[in-house]
Protein backbone atom coordinates (compact mmCIF):
# COMPACT_ATOMS: atom_id res chain seq x y z
CA UNK A 1 0.00 0.00 0.00
CA UNK A 2 2.26 2.68 -1.26
CA UNK A 3 0.05 4.96 -3.07
CA UNK A 4 -1.15 8.56 -1.42
CA UNK A 5 -4.61 7.75 -1.12
CA UNK A 6 -3.76 4.84 1.17
CA UNK A 7 -0.61 6.28 3.30
CA UNK A 8 -0.92 9.34 6.19
CA UNK A 9 1.63 11.69 5.39
CA UNK A 10 2.43 14.44 7.89
CA UNK A 11 2.88 18.19 7.12
CA UNK A 12 3.85 20.80 9.17
CA UNK A 13 1.00 23.41 8.95
CA UNK A 14 2.64 26.00 10.03
CA UNK A 15 5.29 26.48 7.06
CA UNK A 16 2.54 24.72 4.57
CA UNK A 17 -0.51 26.23 5.47
CA UNK A 18 -1.98 26.50 2.17
CA UNK A 19 -4.08 24.19 0.21
CA UNK A 20 -4.47 24.65 -3.39
CA UNK A 21 -7.62 26.74 -3.13
CA UNK A 22 -5.19 29.01 -0.88
CA UNK A 23 -2.74 29.61 -3.52
CA UNK A 24 -5.16 30.42 -5.91
CA UNK A 25 -6.84 33.52 -3.83
CA UNK A 26 -3.14 34.67 -2.95
CA UNK A 27 -1.69 34.50 -6.52
CA UNK A 28 -4.94 35.40 -8.26
CA UNK A 29 -3.85 32.68 -10.58
CA UNK A 30 -6.00 29.25 -11.63
CA UNK A 31 -5.17 26.04 -10.26
CA UNK A 32 -4.38 24.79 -14.03
CA UNK A 33 -1.76 27.78 -14.29
CA UNK A 34 -0.38 26.56 -11.22
CA UNK A 35 0.00 23.06 -12.32
CA UNK A 36 1.50 23.85 -15.24
CA UNK A 37 4.23 25.95 -13.55
CA UNK A 38 4.35 22.74 -11.42
CA UNK A 39 4.42 20.32 -14.47
CA UNK A 40 7.12 22.60 -16.50
CA UNK A 41 9.84 23.09 -13.64
CA UNK A 42 8.76 26.35 -12.56
CA UNK A 43 7.56 25.42 -9.16
CA UNK A 44 8.45 23.45 -6.46
CA UNK A 45 5.58 20.25 -5.64
CA UNK A 46 3.71 21.02 -2.52
CA UNK A 47 4.03 18.93 0.44
CA UNK A 48 1.58 15.77 -0.37
CA UNK A 49 -0.53 14.07 1.80
CA UNK A 50 -2.75 12.26 -0.50
CA UNK A 51 -3.18 11.68 -4.14
CA UNK A 52 -4.76 14.71 -5.20
CA UNK A 53 -4.24 16.56 -1.60
CA UNK A 54 -0.95 19.21 -1.20
CA UNK A 55 -0.49 21.83 0.76
CA UNK A 56 2.07 24.71 -0.20
CA UNK A 57 3.96 27.66 1.48
CA UNK A 58 5.08 31.03 1.57
CA UNK A 59 7.88 30.17 -0.91
CA UNK A 60 5.25 28.97 -3.13
CA UNK A 61 3.32 32.67 -3.26
CA UNK A 62 6.52 34.15 -3.92
CA UNK A 63 8.02 32.19 -6.13
CA UNK A 64 4.30 32.16 -8.38
CA UNK A 65 4.85 36.61 -7.98
CA UNK A 66 8.37 36.11 -9.03
CA UNK A 67 7.56 34.42 -11.91
CA UNK A 68 4.45 36.65 -13.08
CA UNK A 69 6.63 39.57 -12.19
CA UNK A 70 9.83 38.35 -14.57
CA UNK A 71 6.61 37.33 -17.60
CA UNK A 72 4.82 40.92 -17.27
CA UNK A 73 7.25 43.53 -16.03
CA UNK A 74 10.22 41.78 -17.93
CA UNK A 75 8.53 40.02 -20.53
CA UNK A 76 10.49 36.92 -19.72
CA UNK A 77 9.38 33.74 -21.93
CA UNK A 78 9.07 30.94 -19.26
CA UNK A 79 11.88 29.25 -20.77
CA UNK A 80 13.79 31.88 -19.97
CA UNK A 81 12.86 31.90 -16.57
CA UNK A 82 12.69 28.55 -15.93
CA UNK A 83 16.43 28.61 -16.49
CA UNK A 84 17.44 31.73 -14.26
CA UNK A 85 15.64 30.22 -11.13
CA UNK A 86 17.35 27.04 -11.88
CA UNK A 87 20.57 28.75 -11.61
CA UNK A 88 19.85 31.33 -8.89
CA UNK A 89 18.63 28.37 -6.84
CA UNK A 90 21.37 26.29 -7.17
CA UNK A 91 24.42 29.03 -7.15
CA UNK A 92 23.76 30.22 -3.54
CA UNK A 93 22.69 29.33 -0.25
CA UNK A 94 19.96 31.03 1.99
CA UNK A 95 22.27 33.29 3.60
CA UNK A 96 23.92 34.59 0.37
CA UNK A 97 20.50 35.02 -1.11
CA UNK A 98 19.31 37.45 1.92
CA UNK A 99 22.65 39.04 1.13
CA UNK A 100 21.88 39.81 -2.41
CA UNK A 101 18.37 40.56 -1.87
CA UNK A 102 19.70 43.23 0.53
CA UNK A 103 22.26 44.36 -2.20
CA UNK A 104 19.01 44.71 -4.73
CA UNK A 105 17.48 47.22 -2.23
CA UNK A 106 20.69 49.50 -2.36
CA UNK A 107 21.02 49.65 -5.99
CA UNK A 108 20.45 52.94 -8.27
CA UNK A 109 17.22 52.52 -10.16
CA UNK A 110 18.99 54.53 -12.53
CA UNK A 111 22.87 53.64 -12.06
CA UNK A 112 25.28 55.10 -14.52
CA UNK A 113 25.00 52.30 -16.87
CA UNK A 114 25.25 53.52 -21.04
CA UNK A 115 22.03 55.04 -21.82
CA UNK A 116 21.06 55.56 -18.15
CA UNK A 117 19.89 51.96 -17.99
CA UNK A 118 18.72 50.64 -14.54
CA UNK A 119 20.40 47.84 -13.05
CA UNK A 120 17.39 45.93 -11.26
CA UNK A 121 14.36 47.82 -12.25
CA UNK A 122 13.50 46.97 -15.85
CA UNK A 123 11.28 49.14 -18.28
CA UNK A 124 7.80 48.36 -18.30
CA UNK A 125 7.94 50.63 -21.94
CA UNK A 126 6.89 48.32 -25.10
CA UNK A 127 6.75 49.64 -29.03
CA UNK A 128 5.49 48.04 -31.81
CA UNK A 129 7.08 44.75 -32.69
CA UNK A 130 6.48 45.72 -36.22
CA UNK A 131 7.55 48.99 -36.27
CA UNK A 132 10.85 47.34 -34.28
CA UNK A 133 11.52 45.13 -36.99
CA UNK A 134 10.88 47.49 -40.16
CA UNK A 135 13.56 50.17 -38.35
CA UNK A 136 15.78 47.11 -37.82
CA UNK A 137 15.54 45.79 -41.14
CA UNK A 138 14.49 42.16 -39.71
CA UNK A 139 11.89 39.65 -40.80
CA UNK A 140 9.19 38.41 -38.36
CA UNK A 141 10.94 34.76 -38.52
CA UNK A 142 14.09 36.56 -37.37
CA UNK A 143 12.00 37.73 -33.99
CA UNK A 144 10.39 34.39 -33.56
CA UNK A 145 13.40 32.54 -33.89
CA UNK A 146 14.74 34.75 -30.88
CA UNK A 147 11.67 33.83 -28.86
CA UNK A 148 11.76 30.42 -29.27
CA UNK A 149 14.91 29.92 -27.70
CA UNK A 150 14.27 32.11 -25.09
CA UNK A 151 16.17 35.78 -25.77
CA UNK A 152 12.93 37.11 -26.04
CA UNK A 153 9.32 37.80 -25.72
CA UNK A 154 6.57 39.03 -27.85
CA UNK A 155 3.78 41.14 -25.26
CA UNK A 156 0.49 40.65 -26.22
CA UNK A 157 -1.60 43.86 -26.14
CA UNK A 158 -4.76 45.23 -27.23
CA UNK A 159 -2.89 47.32 -30.02
CA UNK A 160 -1.23 44.17 -30.96
CA UNK A 161 2.12 42.43 -30.92
CA UNK A 162 4.77 44.60 -29.28
CA UNK A 163 8.03 43.96 -27.64
CA UNK A 164 9.75 45.44 -24.29
CA UNK A 165 11.97 48.56 -25.03
CA UNK A 166 14.66 47.07 -23.31
CA UNK A 167 15.07 44.32 -25.85
CA UNK A 168 15.74 46.62 -28.63
CA UNK A 169 18.84 46.28 -28.21
CA UNK A 170 19.31 42.84 -29.23
CA UNK A 171 17.14 43.86 -32.65
CA UNK A 172 19.02 46.35 -32.91
CA UNK A 173 22.26 44.46 -32.95
CA UNK A 174 21.16 41.70 -34.66
CA UNK A 175 20.30 44.10 -37.80
CA UNK A 176 23.63 45.76 -37.96
CA UNK A 177 24.55 41.83 -38.44
CA UNK A 178 22.30 41.22 -40.63
CA UNK A 179 23.52 44.37 -42.85
CA UNK A 180 26.89 43.37 -42.64
CA UNK A 181 26.42 40.49 -44.64
CA UNK A 182 25.32 37.61 -42.12
CA UNK A 183 22.04 36.87 -44.06
CA UNK A 184 20.00 34.06 -43.61
CA UNK A 185 20.72 32.82 -47.55
CA UNK A 186 24.19 32.04 -45.92
CA UNK A 187 22.92 30.03 -43.12
CA UNK A 188 22.80 32.52 -40.78
CA UNK A 189 19.77 33.03 -38.06
CA UNK A 190 18.84 34.56 -35.05
CA UNK A 191 19.22 31.21 -33.01
CA UNK A 192 23.29 31.93 -33.67
CA UNK A 193 23.14 34.96 -31.46
CA UNK A 194 22.53 32.37 -28.65
CA UNK A 195 26.26 31.90 -28.33
CA UNK A 196 26.78 35.40 -26.90
CA UNK A 197 23.98 34.82 -24.60
CA UNK A 198 25.64 31.36 -23.70
CA UNK A 199 28.95 33.40 -23.43
CA UNK A 200 27.63 35.98 -21.00
CA UNK A 201 25.48 33.97 -19.00
CA UNK A 202 28.44 31.97 -17.91
CA UNK A 203 30.47 34.80 -17.40
CA UNK A 204 28.07 36.28 -14.97
CA UNK A 205 27.00 33.02 -13.31
CA UNK A 206 31.12 33.42 -12.04
CA UNK A 207 30.95 36.94 -11.10
CA UNK A 208 28.01 36.37 -8.76
CA UNK A 209 29.21 33.48 -6.82
CA UNK A 210 32.37 35.34 -6.21
CA UNK A 211 30.75 38.37 -4.84
CA UNK A 212 28.33 36.34 -2.59
CA UNK A 213 31.88 34.74 -1.74
CA UNK A 214 34.09 37.03 -1.24
CA UNK A 215 31.80 40.35 -0.81
CA UNK A 216 29.50 39.22 1.92
CA UNK A 217 31.20 40.56 5.00
CA UNK A 218 30.70 44.15 3.80
CA UNK A 219 27.63 46.27 4.26
CA UNK A 220 24.94 45.59 1.28
CA UNK A 221 25.38 49.60 0.39
CA UNK A 222 28.89 49.04 -0.15
CA UNK A 223 28.43 46.17 -1.97
CA UNK A 224 26.25 47.98 -4.34
CA UNK A 225 28.05 51.07 -5.25
CA UNK A 226 30.87 48.22 -6.01
CA UNK A 227 28.85 46.47 -8.20
CA UNK A 228 27.87 49.77 -9.80
CA UNK A 229 31.35 51.46 -10.68
CA UNK A 230 32.41 48.20 -11.76
CA UNK A 231 29.91 47.63 -14.53
CA UNK A 232 31.30 50.03 -17.69
CA UNK A 233 34.55 48.64 -16.58
CA UNK A 234 33.92 45.33 -16.96
CA UNK A 235 31.77 45.94 -20.05
CA UNK A 236 34.84 47.77 -21.63
CA UNK A 237 37.16 44.58 -20.81
CA UNK A 238 34.57 42.28 -22.63
CA UNK A 239 34.83 44.50 -25.53
CA UNK A 240 38.53 44.39 -25.73
CA UNK A 241 38.99 40.86 -25.06
CA UNK A 242 36.80 40.27 -28.11
CA UNK A 243 38.55 42.39 -30.23
CA UNK A 244 42.07 40.67 -28.91
CA UNK A 245 40.88 37.37 -29.53
CA UNK A 246 39.91 37.62 -33.31
CA UNK A 247 42.95 40.04 -33.90
CA UNK A 248 45.59 37.32 -32.66
CA UNK A 249 43.94 34.77 -34.62
CA UNK A 250 44.54 35.98 -37.43
CA UNK A 251 47.74 37.34 -36.63
CA UNK A 252 48.85 33.73 -35.82
CA UNK A 253 47.70 32.71 -39.76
Amino acid sequence: MNSFAEASVDVDRDAYPYKMKDLCERTGLDRQVIHFYIQQGLLPEGRKTGRNMAYYGEEHVERIKLIRKLQHERFLPLKAIKALLEERDDAFSPQQHRMLSDVKAHLSRAANTPEGRAVVEPSTATVALDEALALHGLARKDFDELAEVGMIALVDSPSGARVSRDDLWMLELFGQLRSAGFTRELGFTAADFTMIEEAVTTLFRKETLLLAKRLSHLPPAEIAAMVERSLPILSAALVRAHENKVRNFFAAM
